[in-house]
C-alpha cells in the first residue's frame, strides 16, 4: 500500500509499504482522511523531535523509517480475534495515544505515552491498524472529515479544560495556527466572554476572528500586552502559549492576571531561557498539557455530533497522498494562509 514515510528532516517519502500483522487486539481502518499536525511539521522542519531513532519505542516497539499521521478517521476493515466493541464497517475516528494504562486518567493522563504516526506507523496510507480501546465510534451526524478533526481538537478540549475556564472567562492565545484556532473555538464552546488571540500573521488572525475570536492583535506591530490589557487591564483569566517560542512563553505569563493561569500547549523543539522568578514576582499559575485524556477524546466526538464544537471551518485545502510534501508540508511551512489540510485517501463521506 502507497503510504507517506519519515526517514529524517526533510525527508519524507511516499513509498509502497506492507501492512503489519493485525494483533488480537487491534482492528486495521480503511483510512478515508488524515490531517497534518504541528508535531508532524515538526518533525518535517526540524526532526525528530518524537520519531524513535536510535532504538525501537517502548510502547510501539518500532523505529524510523515509519508511516506518519495521527489525525485520522475511516471505517474498519477487520477485527482482531479479541475485538468485542466494534465490526467490519463501523465508521471511526483513532486515539492515537499509547501509555502504560496502569493509571487512573486522573491520576496521570499520560502515564508514559506514545502516539500512533509518530512513534509508529499512522495513518498517512491505506490501511492502518490501532488498538481496540483507541478507537471510537462517530455518530451518524458525523462525516469521516469530521472524524479527522477529531484528535487536534480534542488537544484543545483538554488545553480548555486544563485551565479550568468558567463561563465569563478572558483569555488570550498566543498563537493562530491550527491548535491556536481550536483552542479558540473551544473556549468560546466552554463559554469565553472574550477571546483575544495574537499573531504575526493578519491572514490567521482574519481566520481566528471568523472562528470566534472577539479581539484580535498583531503582536508583530503592537505592544502586545499593552495592547491586551486595554482590552482586559488586570490581564486575562487564563492565557494559551500555542506558538511555543520564548517571547510568546515570556508575553502568556505577563498577559495573565494574579493567580490566572497560563497553559503550555504547544511543543516547543528547542530549549528557550527562562527565569521561573518570573512566576514568583506575578503569581501566575502555569500548567501544559499536549494531548488529552481518554473521556476528553470522547467528550470531543460527543460535543462535534451534536454541533457544539464546530471546527470544521480551520480546513483549507485537502489534497492527494502524493502531493503530501510540496502541497502539504511544504505549504505549511510556506503559505500563512493554511490552517488545517487534510489527506484524502479512500476519501469515503
Amino acid at each position: 500500500m502507497k503510504a507517506a514515510v519519515w526517514y529524517g528532516e526533510k525527508d519524507i517519502r511516499i513509498e509502497e509499504r506492507e501492512l503489519k500483522t493485525l494483533k488480537d487486539n487491534e482492528v486495521t481502518v480503511r483510512v478515508a482522511w488524515a490531517g497534518i499536525c504541528g508535531s508532524d511539521l515538526h518533525e518535517y522542519q526540524e526532526g525528530p523531535v518524537f520519531v524513535p531513532t536510535k532504538e525501537k519505542d517502548v510502547l510501539t516497539g518500532e523505529i524510523a523509517p515509519l508511516i506518519m499521521g495521527h489525525e485520522f478517521a475511516g471505517t474498519i476493515e477487520k477485527v482482531g480475534a479479541n475485538v468485542t466493541k466494534f465490526k467490519v464497517g463501523d465508521r471511526v475516528a483513532i486515539n492515537p495515544t499509547l501509555t502504560h494504562g496502569n493509571k487512573p486518567e486522573d491520576v496521570d493522563a499520560y502515564d508514559g505515552f506514545s502516539f500512533i504516526g509518530l512513534h509508529g506507523d499512522g495513518g498517512f496510507t491505506t490501511f492502518a491498524n490501532a488498538p481496540e480501546n483507541n478507537v471510537y465510534i462517530l455518530p451518524e451526524t458525523m462525516t469521516l472529515e469530521d472524524g479527522a478533526l477529531v484528535e487536534p481538537t480534542a488537544v484543545a478540549v483538554q488545553a480548555v479544560k486544563e485551565g479550568n475556564l468558567r463561563f465569563g472567562d478572558t483569555v488570550a492565545i498566543f498563537g493562530a495556527g491550527p491548535i491556536g484556532l481550536l483552542t479558540a473555538i473551544a473556549a468560546k464552546a466552554a463559554g469565553a466572554s472574550k477571546i483575544i488571540v495574537l499573531d504575526l500573521s493578519e491572514t490567521r488572525l482574519a481566520k481566528a476572528q471568523e472562528l470566534g475570536a472577539t479581539h484580535v492583535i498583531n503582536s508583530g506591530e503592537v505592544n502586545a500586552i499593552e495592547a491586551i490589557r486595554a482590552i482586559v487591564p488586570d490581564g486575562v483569566d487564563v492565557a494559551f502559549e500555542v506558538a511555543g517560542v520564548a517571547p510568546t512563553f515570556k508575553q502568556a505569563i505577563d498577559a495573565t492576571r494574579a493567580r490566572g493561569t497560563m497553559v503550555i500547549v504547544s511543543i516547543f523543539a528547542r530549549p528557550i531561557e527562562w527565569n521561573p522568578i518570573h512566576l514568583t514576582n506575578t503569581g501566575v499559575k502555569i500548567t501544559s498539557s499536549i494531548a488529552y485524556t481518554p473521556t476528553s477524546f470522547q467528550q470531543t466526538v460527543d460535543l462535534m455530533g451534536t454541533g457544539q464544537l464546530k471546527p470544521q471551518g480551520i480546513i483549507t485545502s485537502r489534497i492527494q497522498l502524493d502531493d503530501i510534501v510540496e502541497k502539504g508540508f511544504e505549504a505549511l511551512t510556506n503559505d500563512k494562509s493554511q490552517a488545517k489540510i487534510l489527506v484524502e485517501l479512500s476519501g469515503e463521506k
